[in-house]
């Protein structure tokens, strides 16, 4: 897939939107150094570009509840496409597992998982190998403590700026 090219404003825009999603267009435009109606279309099309996939809310899980974070690292049993299809269609339907990247070298996968607990997590496990989704082998990693959880891209180092 080639990169969209982007301009510097095209950029600040992006920054200013992840940072803080419900900017009005005028603060936008403010930000972005242009007049409401041109920034208002360059939005519109970093959306319909695919560039900008949603608006969403940061949320704290510890202030709603307990939350055990765990990093997994699974390898599958066969590696055939059908074997990597199988796993991502179930990786994609388990709301606990909030990111699933495929990764190259000697392991498949790793998976960011939340559960309330040990316990929950370990319920989680079972349920993955009763599945019987392709796992081989799997090793589970407690978040002790977030260092740091990104979620603004760093959109200007990206392209190059």
């Amino acid at each position: 897939m080639t990169p969209i090219k982007l301009d510097a404003i095209d950029l600040r825009i992006l920054d200013a939107v992840q940072r803080e999603g419900r900017i009005t267009k005028l603060a936008l435009a403010e930000r972005v150094g242009l007049s409401p109606t041109p920034c208002w279309l360059r939005l519109r099309k970093l959306e319909k570009a695919g560039i900008i996939t949603g608006y969403h809310a940061h949320i704290a899980p510890r202030k709603i509840a307990p939350v055990t974070s765990v990093i997994m690292e699974v390898t599958l049993a066969a590696h055939r496409q059908t074997d990597f299809d199988r796993f991502e269609r179930a990786m994609a339907a388990m709301p606990e597992v909030v990111a699933c990247w495929s990764v190259g070298g000697g392991v498949d996968y790793f998976l960011k998982v939340m559960t309330r607990d040990i316990d929950a997590y370990q319920r989680l496990v079972d349920r993955m190998l009763a599945e019987e989704i392709g796992i081989d082998r799997y090793f589970t990693y407690i978040v002790t403590r977030p260092v740091k959880e990104e979620t603004v891209l760093p959109v200007t180092l990206l392209a190059g700026g």
